[in-house]
């Protein structure tokens, strides 16, 4: 089993949205996927209830539970386990990064949460784990988003992913009905992005990736991403 844990002491970065999306990049792969919704809003949890089709596997738990539920989803073979963290809960964030084989620390471009980004990086520190902060909401233009990546790499000295997701109305717009931009519009770009997002996250966690997959994560991802203008 591999764990990814989306981490962000700010509230509102799109922790879930990326933890919902990449756990249905997996499930359509063939894998078996756990979200363990840890925050009380339960706004993973609210996605699944929403959901036709009742995979991938969504539950919401006590924080306190964590470590058992974890165990509980070895035990069984679930492949991999996206744990989706609540903002202000540094001692679930904690622990969910300790569970984690990759965490990844979702963040808007602007500089309110740039800097709120320290608390969430120096929590890392305390825990040998895979870190990257991941950029959404980018706009189609400017150099905003790489200014923001510079930042993070040389004042925080976290990675920062290669795959940026933009800001896109299809992101928002599948969450109400329980689905995701790739279900929606499986041909758009919102979904061409966590195509990529989700390859680069299988070379991560050397888990393997599906075959018919053809869009490459190394040709400048995150500088197409930042050129596509907004759907």
């Amino acid at each position: 089993m591999r764990t990814i844990a989306l981490i962000n002491q700010k509230g509102g970065v799109g922790k879930t949205t990326c933890a919902l999306h990449l756990a249905t990049a997996f499930q359509a792969q063939g894998t078996d996927v756990l979200v363990l919704d840890l925050d009380p809003q339960a706004s993973a949890a609210e996605w699944h209830d929403a959901r036709a089709d009742k995979l991938p596997h969504v539950e919401s738990i006590q924080p306190a539970r964590l470590a058992k539920v974890v165990e509980q989803a070895a035990d069984i073979g679930t492949g991999i386990l996206i744990l989706d963290t609540a903002p202000h809960a540094e001692s679930t964030a904690l622990e969910a990064a300790r569970c984690a084989d990759l965490v990844l620390v979702p963040c808007q471009p602007s500089i309110m949460d740039l800097r709120a980004m320290r608390k969430t990086v120096e929590l890392l520190k305390l825990v040998k784990v895979p870190a990257f902060a991941i950029l959404n909401g980018v706009q189609a233009h400017g150099t905003v988003a790489d200014e923001a990546a510079e930042m993070i790499e040389s004042g925080l000295n976290l990675p920062v992913c290669p795959v940026r997701l933009g800001d896109r109305v299809a992101y928002s717009r599948c969450l109400i009905g329980g689905q995701t931009a790739q279900e929606i519009e499986p041909t758009g770009k919102a979904a061409a992005e966590i195509t990529r997002l989700h390859m680069w996250a299988c070379e991560q966690l050397h888990f393997p990736t599906p075959p018919h997959v053809l869009v490459s994560t190394t040709v400048n991802a995150h500088t197409s991403a930042g050129r596509q203008s907004r759907t």
